[in-house]
């Protein structure tokens, strides 16, 4: 014993290279660097002043470059959820619905409980004939506010298409009670007979 251990004192090998790979102990990995995911303040700045001028095109009529101009805010300012609502009214106005849904959905996502992106995508879903989803939108939106006549009329075409006559005939009630000359809700609650 005494022998071996002199001959194995001078030899220069690794011990480990005795245990084979899948019994060695593993190195921690290492902590990746943090992803850059904080957008710069002039970015910030810049994304909105283009929102702002992309608002103004789509009013006047110029629908291209205001996309132009949405496309350009997002890009600086991922976050920008005014331009990811300009830009999805856009698409939606093209019949991009698919586009519309996303970035809806992302402004929804950083604006909870507001009711614009909700309606708005609810209004797409109900374009391509996805109309659970418009009313799982149209419910929330209604909670989020409860006084948006538009959502009401909405909400009671999406449960007139599903077949669910009082839901619809409800909420159309609640859209003439807010707004007694709103012609959709009036004509809708007729249909269902409430």
């Amino acid at each position: 014993m005494a022998l071996m251990g002199i001959a194995l004192c001078g030899c220069s090998f690794d011990l480990g290279s005795l245990i084979p790979e899948k019994d060695k102990p593993q190195e921690a990995p290492k902590a990746a660097a943090p992803a850059e995911s904080a957008v710069s303040a002039g970015n910030v700045t810049e994304a909105q002043a283009l929102t702002a001028k992309a608002q103004s095109l789509a009013k006047s009529g110029e629908t291209a470059a205001a996309l132009d101009e949405f496309n350009r805010a997002v890009g600086l300012d991922p976050y920008n959820a005014q331009a990811l609502y300009g830009r999805a009214l856009i698409y939606q106005g093209k019949n991009q619905h698919e586009f519309a849904i996303a970035d809806f959905s992302a402004a929804s996502g950083l604006n909870p409980q507001k009711v614009e992106p909700l309606l708005g995508r609810a209004t797409s879903y109900l374009a391509l004939g996805k109309v659970k989803e418009a009313a799982a939108d149209l419910d929330e939106a209604s909670e989020a506010d409860p006084q948006n006549v538009q959502v009401w009329t909405t909400r009671g075409q999406a449960y007139e298409r599903l077949g669910d006559r009082a839901k619809a005939a409800a909420s159309y009630t609640r859209a003439v009670a807010l707004r007694p000359r709103d012609d959709a809700a009036r004509s809708g609650l007729a249909r269902v007979g409430g």
